[in-house]
């Protein structure tokens, strides 16, 4: 039974019941005492009752700091993640308690972020919000309810279709060449981008025990979509790995992701490559490679799509072509 008593100009609950910790809450008027601890006992009888004591003691930083160091550092992608989960601990959301993290501070914290950054930014951070606040109800014992369910999310913005011309090439490979103190692996690297359509990650994880070339196969034991794949290789591709330097490092291309994007926005400058991403070398490969293979379930074994409409916008038929085809 609640005990209600009246103190300070205040009206002060307290629920005592075997099994639970002592709750406690004040109200400025005796009936909305009397509704709380009506509501409160029922919830306990029902076994409904989420004690919301943690969630407003534990700020929302708290969660990511916590997740950053017991969660992200199992997940592929790790070093990434920790620097953008950084980056939100440090905004003036994070200072929240994990019970003040309503859907209208996230909208307002929405409306201000998309004055700085792109939908598609705004989009990842809201998925780090929906897993680590998931997390927290699941394993630490958060009782709150999600409230990215009740945000408005951004459209997804279109995908990048940019691609890589011939002069465009002519130039950047120009750019690249090894001279002038310029690494010796970034013009085998981004040519070997454009003959496979590998994913950046996946080329500097590949090993030279993992190639085959009189079979003219890579094998990647893990991708961007949690599975394994065997890629063909062209014979330009393995030239180009006949043509590499076999250091003591096991890897193919012995370069970390931050050098490549340094040196390869240094060379996108000099060549004069407007709005040219390093992903964007995936698209240029997987346009040419949707013209040798028109099958798209073939195409999508070679590229690593494990959804179809994925494809969609690599594989542009003429309708000339087509026409033709129909005789």
């Amino acid at each position: 039974m609640a005990s209600i008593r009246y103190r300070n100009g205040k009206y002060q609950v307290r629920i005592l019941r075997k099994g639970f910790p002592q709750l406690t809450r004040s109200f400025q008027k005796k009936q909305d005492a009397e509704r709380w601890a009506r509501t409160t006992e029922a919830e306990i009888d029902t076994g409904c009752f989420a004690n919301p004591t943690l969630a407003n003691k534990t700020t929302f930083k708290e969660i990511i700091e916590r997740y950053m160091n017991e969660v992200a550092p199992s997940l592929r992608g790790a070093k990434e993640d920790l620097i953008r989960l950084n980056a939100i601990a440090r905004r003036p959301i994070a200072q929240y308690s994990m019970q003040q993290l309503t859907p209208q501070k996230i909208g307002e914290y929405r409306d201000e972020r998309l004055k700085e950054v792109s939908a598609g930014t705004l989009i990842r951070e809201f998925a780090y919000f929906s897993s680590i606040i998931n997390h927290a109800r699941r394993e630490w014992g958060i009782n709150i309810a999600n409230p990215m369910t009740l945000v408005r999310k951004p459209s997804t913005p279109q995908g990048r279709n940019r691609i890589l011309h011939d002069d465009e090439k002519v130039r950047l490979f120009k750019e690249l060449k090894p001279i002038n103190r310029r690494s010796i692996w970034m013009l085998p690297l981004v040519q070997f981008a454009l003959e496979t359509g590998m994913r950046k990650g996946e080329m500097l994880t590949l090993i030279w025990s993992n190639v085959d070339v009189h079979r003219q196969i890579a094998f990647l034991p893990l991708t961007k979509n949690g599975e394994c794949r065997v890629v063909p290789l062209s014979k330009n591709a393995v030239e180009i790995l006949n043509s590499l330097p076999r250091l003591d490092d096991e890897r193919v291309f012995p370069i970390n992701s931050a050098a490549v994007s340094a040196n390869f926005a240094k060379a996108r400058e000099r060549a004069n490559l407007n709005d040219f991403h390093f992903h964007d070398l995936r698209h240029t490969a997987i346009t040419a490679l949707a013209k040798k293979l028109p099958n798209v379930l073939e195409l999508a074994s070679v590229t690593g799509h494990k959804q179809i409409r994925m494809l969609a916008r690599y594989h542009h038929p003429n309708a000339e072509e087509l026409a033709k085809k129909l005789g």
